[in-house]
């Protein structure tokens, strides 16, 4: 109990919540006298001593939600970046301070593991599985069927798909690899690799490798089951991993913060460094406006401007000594948002948003439309109110329903498809995921038909398209540019593109 509220304490100090030792021995005689049994009751307790202003309170109450979660394993599929490595992630110099929160959030679910019983992908991208791990499929095509029972402990884990039993293991194995140690970003990957060790990675490694050589068409499917249901375990490790390292970042080591929330999933971002990447939208965005808001013009060289030439000649009594070339000026293209805002997609839609407003220096023809079933536009509301209210009433106005991409085709085209040409760009913000109604592919073509770029930004990871209720292959073929985009720098990457393209 003790090793746990340092830890708590520790972790709130790096919120940016001052605490003395005096108040640090408070909140032990707390503790103490109230016990850790009831969670609501110590939240209470601990608020009572350890913040002392409003704003210390917010961050008191986000940090204790952080900490003290335990969740079980969501039903949406890992939400993995598009192909970049944990050793991608940029090299800082900085510290993250002790501390160990509860439970992993976002492992791989039960449902996930019944389903892979027939049709789960073979092969194990990450690189360090069994053989055969370099991305081919080393388990062949064994067809749907039966699968057998996993003998190892962790493969037997997954197959029973008991979500809280698997969060549970993942929050002791962080402890016992001391997750809470990770000093910076680029360790995701080792302490990644240290949880899956510490859950029994090894044995069900060997377990694969020794089902994926065996000609029993039922081996190599289970070989194939339990593959995937090890890549999606690891991609919910890897979260836990990001999850912590955000929860015990040094708040003074603001460099490794910002280059950490560049790369850092923004699904995994807890709402207290929003105001982070506000700040780091803002920075980006400059530079982006500073390489890009010169004024775009094309030279037609070699053919003369008569009439302009004659009049700035006439001070030298009609000798053409300084000659005038045609020249046209390029419009800026128009821009066309179009933002799913339900559940989880909209932390993605707040923050592209919020990069495209903030580039109204050189994209000021930006008109914003978000949906989760009708689609309705919302420019008027960035126009007349500051970024941050008019995210909140868009999110509040139009996050509702079922999301339904075929019929909010239909009310974009309808809306403003008379103003889509050939100089205007739209950009699709969403995951594609349409609840098995009509996809409505037929108005995404006319869409494309009429504009100069399509671009979708699809913030789920490549290998999840196409599987459930996803139709992002169907939509793809209607786009000019599809890319993963679940990160700011992924989003920054998109938006330099934009710029370079519609000058």
């Amino acid at each position: 109990m003790d090793a746990s509220l340092q830890r708590f304490i520790s972790a709130l100090r790096m919120a940016e919540v001052r605490i003395s030792p005096a108040e640090t021995l408070d909140a032990f005689r707390a503790v103490d006298r109230m016990g850790m049994e009831n969670r609501q009751q110590l939240k209470e307790s601990l608020a009572l001593v350890l913040p002392k202003t409003a704003e210390e309170k917010l961050a008191f109450d986000a940090c204790f939600d952080a900490f003290f979660r335990f969740e079980e394993f969501s039903e949406a599929p890992p939400d993995a970046s598009d192909g970049e490595s944990d050793e991608g992630a940029p090299s800082s110099e900085g510290e993250g301070s002790e501390g160990q929160g509860g439970g992993g959030d976002g492992q791989p679910q039960g449902q996930g593991s019944e389903s892979r019983k027939s049709d789960s992908p073979g092969g194990d991208p990450a690189g360090d599985g069994p053989p055969g791990d370099d991305g081919a499929d080393p388990f062949g095509d064994p067809g749907p069927g039966p699968v057998q029972d996993a003998q190892s402990a962790l493969g037997q884990q997954l197959q029973q798909g008991d979500r809280a039993a698997l969060a549970l293991a993942v929050s002791q194995a962080g402890e016992a690899v001391n997750v809470a140690g990770i000093k910076v970003f680029t360790q995701k990957g080792l302490y990644t690799r240290r949880i899956m060790d510490a859950l029994g990675q090894g044995a069900l490694q060997a377990e694969i490798g020794t089902l994926a050589t065996q000609a029993d068409a039922t081996a190599r499917r289970t070989a194939a089951q339990l593959s995937g249901l090890r890549e999606d375990l690891r991609e919910r490790v890897r979260d836990f991993v990001e999850r912590q390292f955000l929860l015990h970042a040094d708040a003074d080591g603001h460099r490794l913060r910002e280059a950490m929330l560049r790369h850092v999933k923004l699904s995994n971002v807890e709402h207290r460094n929003f105001s982070h990447l506000k700040r780091l939208v803002e920075k980006m965005a400059k530079r982006l406006i500073a390489a890009h808001s010169r004024r775009r013009k094309k030279m037609r060289r070699g053919q003369l401007h008569v009439s302009r030439t004659l009049r700035k000649n006439l001070r030298y009594d009609g000798e053409l000594i300084d000659l005038a070339w045609k020249a046209r000026k390029i419009d800026r293209s128009k821009v066309f948002a179009i933002c799913d805002v339900s559940g989880s997609v909209a932390t993605y839609a707040r923050f592209m948003l919020m990069f495209l407003y903030s580039l109204e220096a050189v994209l000021p023809r930006v008109r914003a439309f978000a949906f989760s079933s009708d689609l309705g536009e919302v420019t008027e509301n960035f126009q007349r109110m500051a970024i941050d209210d008019a995210i909140a009433t868009t999110l509040a106005d139009y996050s509702g329903g079922s999301t339904d991409y075929g019929q909010a085709f239909d009310d974009f085209l309808r809306v403003a498809g008379s103003a889509v040409n050939s100089q205007s760009t739209v950009i699709i913000l969403g995951d594609a995921r349409n609840n098995y109604g009509n996809p409505n592919t037929k108005a995404l073509r006319e869409i494309y038909d009429k504009a100069q770029r399509v671009i979708w930004l699809n913030p789920e990871p490549e290998r999840s398209w196409g599987s459930g209720d996803s139709e992002m292959p169907r939509y793809r073929a209607s786009c000019h540019q599809v890319n993963v985009c679940n990160a700011l720098n992924h989003l920054e990457r998109v938006i330099s593109d934009l710029l370079v393209a519609v000058r």
